[in-house]
């Protein structure tokens, strides 16, 4: 889901203390965005978690993006150029991670569910000296930190995007208005494709029917939105529900509970 800045809200670059070599395998960096700021696109030498402890966060890659509220975080792999968006604000915590620690882990951007534990290690981390001591109670946390990321489950918040350009109509069409309410057959016109072609590029190139991910589309449009204790009901109906009873049971079935379980951290 491509949230997009709105009118007169600036874009930025990295911050000026962005580290150019890791002085420690893990460090933490803490930063306020404000709504509608977004760091511009870049990569690192290292791996990175995006995480914010307040606010919401997305990610941009040129395979896809992610919305994630406080219960989750984004990891990046070494050398994945990404971008940062804040919406509404966000307290920013950036866990740069040396690339052996990248053995454990995915090797394609994922979202990770954050723990009351290690919400309070990122928090914490972030207040710590750049160059702690590896030997005594700092660097003891921190390798319980690392222990906390490489234990955690993915959760699927990723929306892929395809590379087709005729596909590429369908979905900017579903992105810009989730409630969008027309089959793919009606759709087709508009790409300049049949239905059955496009169906099969859906499989080819996202690995999902376009009903998938049609309904994964509306779960990333609702996460920004619920963060903010907007109205479930409404949240529902503004992304073309039936119900909200309708829209409760796909959020469970692909998350595991329903939105106020889920957003009250249960």
């Amino acid at each position: 889901m491509r949230i997009e800045p709105g009118p007169g809200q600036p874009l930025i670059s990295l911050p000026r203390d962005t580290p150019e070599l890791l002085l420690r395998p893990v460090m933490v960096r803490a930063a306020n965005m404000r709504p509608g700021r977004r760091v511009l696109p870049h990569s690192h030498e290292w791996c990175q978690l995006a995480y914010a402890s307040e606010g919401v966060l997305a990610i941009y890659t040129d395979q896809g993006s992610w919305v994630v509220p406080p219960q989750r975080a984004v990891w990046i792999p070494h050398g994945t150029t990404h971008e940062v968006y804040s919406p509404h604000g966000s307290k920013w915590r950036a866990v740069h991670l040396d690339n052996e620690f990248a053995h454990s882990m995915p090797d394609t951007c994922c979202v990770i569910s954050v723990s009351t534990l290690l919400k309070e290690m990122l928090v914490h981390a972030a207040t710590m000296p750049v160059e702690y001591d590896e030997e005594g109670a700092d660097g003891r946390l921190m390798q319980v930190l690392m222990d906390q990321i490489r234990s955690a489950r993915t959760v699927p918040l990723h929306l892929p995007m395809p590379l087709d350009a005729r596909l590429r109509r369908i979905t900017e069409c579903l992105i810009n208005d989730p409630s969008e309410p027309r089959g793919l057959e009606e759709l087709a016109g508009e790409a300049g494709a049949s239905s059955r072609t496009l169906a099969r590029l859906f499989s080819k190139e996202l690995g999902m029917t376009f009903r998938q991910w049609r309904s994964q589309c509306r779960l990333m449009a609702s996460m920004e939105r619920l963060a903010l204790d907007e109205p479930v009901t409404t949240v529902a109906i503004d992304l073309g529900y039936d119900s909200p009873s309708a829209f409760i049971a796909m959020f469970k079935r692909t998350l595991g509970k329903p939105p106020a379980a889920y957003f009250g951290g249960r």
